[in-house]
């Protein structure tokens, strides 16, 4: 416990050191790595990786193996391979609701005749005392709300992905992430997901609408990003306030 609680304090310089610069500097680039590790998500590679390349035409024959036309295929279908994305996302949703309950109970019992004891119970009991009214109650409850949700979403974006793994019955997994930084605010977009050969067209472009478990990230960071981002602190005592 001891030697954990001295490296967590020994990595808080680390930590605050590159906050620093960050902010001084600006937010840095992502390396360019393989696609497999730039979407920081599990994905289960049911393939190898390493597909049996086509073979050449021969000398006598203009047909290539593999390919899906006589003429090449510009169309991605191994590992490696470059697909377009076209993203255009236009979701729109409205919903509205409330709530109105209102309770109320009494109850009323007395004990006129309490062997014989009525008149003594008068004089331990304090304040006037009636056997026909011994014990009352009476509660009452009310409760009101109302919630709408109001959201429009609107996204028009054109991304390049590059296929991960070609799954046994010829689907593929793609994953792509495009970063840009204009001055001190970088913009990152992010996909993965599953699609069909079938789906991609001639020009080699897929909608993200044909994308199965579609992971579709969309944000920035940077000064801007920042300024807007709810403080750490403030954050964690929201999040475990019970008021």
């Amino acid at each position: 416990m001891r030697l954990a609680t001295l490296a967590i304090l020994a990595l808080l310089p680390l930590g605050a050191c590159s906050t620093v610069q960050e902010a001084v500097a600006g937010p840095d680039l992502t390396p360019v790595r393989y696609p497999a590790a730039l979407v920081p998500q599990q994905q289960v590679i049911l393939a190898s990786a390493n597909q049996p390349m086509p073979s050449q035409a021969s000398a006598n024959s203009l047909w290539r193996t593999g390919a899906r036309a006589f003429f090449l295929d510009q169309r991605a279908n191994r590992v490696g391979d470059i697909v377009t994305v076209q993203i255009e996302i236009d979701d729109r949703a409205q919903t509205s609701n409330s709530t109105s309950t209102n309770r109320s109970g009494g109850m009323q019992a007395g004990v006129p005749t309490f062997f014989g004891l009525e008149s003594s119970l008068g004089r331990i009991l304090p304040g006037a005392f009636d056997p026909a009214n011994a014990i009352s109650s009476s509660s009452s409850s009310n409760n009101s709300g109302s919630g709408s949700v109001s959201r429009a979403e609107k996204i028009n974006l054109v991304i390049a992905a590059v296929v991960t793994a070609v799954l046994p019955n010829g689907n593929m997994m793609i994953q792509g992430t495009q970063e840009v930084r204009t001055n001190g605010e970088v913009r990152q977009l992010s996909v993965a997901g599953i699609i069909r050969p079938e789906d991609i067209t001639s020009s080699n472009t897929i909608r993200h609408s044909q994308i199965a478990e579609a992971r579709i990230s969309y944000g920035g960071r940077g000064d801007i990003s920042r300024v807007q981002r709810t403080p750490a602190g403030q954050a964690i005592v929201e999040s475990f306030s019970p008021f």
